[in-house]
Parts: structure tokens; sequence; C-alpha cells
């Protein structure tokens, strides 16, 4: 099928000298070069560039809204694996990856290795064009009590239903939370939309499994969420990172 190049449009503003599409010649669109009265005649296609470029704010506007902007270097290639005990966590964390059904529990102590495990499978998914959303819970928690100012711009179930409904989610420092009743519930119901909804969820945290909420806890203990929990080992992976592998 041959295309025509559609009549550019008015220029807005001086030029910046742009490289000029070859196919297009810089309009962008494209129409097929089909007879009258045929179904596409007179339709106008996106060219590739103009696919590519929409690409592109499609994939900007997927990382404004995963909140990764402080941890996009957190990375798989970035992670060093011969500090003494973060293998494990590295290998099920890159599984996990691959394949983001059910849900991951990375426990262990500070600076262990979690949060740049969870920020790397969070960064691999929205390279490949997945909505991800990653947050940490207090600050979470201290945004939803925000959204009560008379002066927010967002409403309070705007805020919870992004954080529930995302399709991929990452709770960091869970269990650091406060521990004030409205907190506990606020955590619960987050956790057991997605529990039923079976989202794919990562979380981190400081503490056992089994000194969170135990509400939390026994449903990652459910085997029908295809929950796999993993405990870190490693004392700090921050300050023994450039430790040789035993």
């Amino acid at each position: 099928m041959r295309y025509a190049p559609a009549p550019p449009a008015e220029p807005t503003g001086p030029p910046e000298a742009p490289e000029v599409c070859p196919i297009c010649r810089g309009a962008g669109w494209l129409t097929k070069a089909v007879p009258y009265g045929d179904s596409d005649f007179g339709k106008l296609f996106a060219c590739r560039c103009t696919q590519a470029a929409q690409a592109q704010k499609h994939a900007e506007r997927l990382s404004q809204a995963s909140s990764l902007a402080a941890f996009r270097d957190k990375t798989f290639a970035g992670f060093v694996r011969t500090v003494s005990g973060v293998q494990q966590a590295y290998q099920r964390a890159q599984a996990y990856a691959r394949q983001p059904i059910g849900w991951l529990g990375l426990f262990g102590p500070y600076g262990c290795g979690k949060t740049h495990l969870a920020a790397a499978i969070a960064n691999e998914l929205l390279a490949h064009q997945i909505p991800v959303q990653f947050v940490v819970v207090p600050d979470l928690l201290d945004h939803l009590r925000g959204a009560f100012a008379p002066d927010s711009t967002v409403s309070y179930d705007q805020r919870f239903d992004a954080v529930k409904q995302a399709p991929f989610l990452v709770l960091d420092d869970l269990g650091t939370e406060s521990g004030t009743p409205w907190a506990k519930e606020k955590l619960y119901q987050l956790v057991n939309h997605r529990y039923n909804a079976q989202l794919p969820t990562v979380f981190t945290s400081n503490t056992r499994v089994e000194q969170l909420d135990p509400r939390i806890a026994s449903r990652m203990h459910d085997p029908g969420i295809q929950a796999v929990i993993v405990t870190i080992q490693a004392a700090d992976y921050r300050r023994r990172r450039a430790e040789p592998a035993a």
C-alpha cells in the first residue's frame, strides 16, 4: 500500500531546523493512495515519526505518574550481586520482573537492597510501557491525610483509588508507618482491594511478616495470591556492596 504525505500544518513559529522525516516530509501524517470510494480514502494516518513521538510522550506520562523519579537509577544492572546474602533476592526479583504475577515480599534489615530491587522491577516494567506506581507507605499516608486539607486540589478518593487500582504497585517501607487505627485501616483497605482484584504488588519491609497487621500477613500467606516472600540476610548492602563474593 502506497501512502501520500498529508498537507503540512501551518507554521506556528520560527523553525528550529528539525530533522525532516523523509517519509511524510515533516507533515507527520499520511494518506493512503487508494481510489475514491475506498473506506480509507481521505483518512489521515500517523507517520512512523508521529507514532514514535506519541510513544515517547506516553512513556513520559507513565514515568511521571509512577513516582519513580528518585529511583530511576535503581536497575538490575546497577545492583551489586557480589554482596553476601543478596543473590537469592536478586534472582527472585528478576524472575518476577519477567512475569509479574501475584505478590512479591522483600523483607530484611535497613540497607540490605530491598528498595533497590523493588525499584528495579518497577523500572523494568516501565521500560515495557506497563503503568506502575511506586509509593513509600508513610508518604502515601501523609498524602492521604493532606487530601483532607481545604486547599487540596486532589480529592482523597482520587489519590487513594489511583494507588488501589494501579496495574502494578510497589509499597515500600511497609510496617514503618504510624500505628494509628486510621493508618492501619487505610493500609488494610488498600491491600485487601489488591488481594481481591489479584493485582500484582511488591512489598518491602524492615519487619517480619508476622509483625505486620495480621489481616495483611494472612493475605500474604494465602496460596491463591501466589505470594513469594524473600528474606534478605545481607547486613548492609549500602556499606558492603563492594565486598567480593565469598
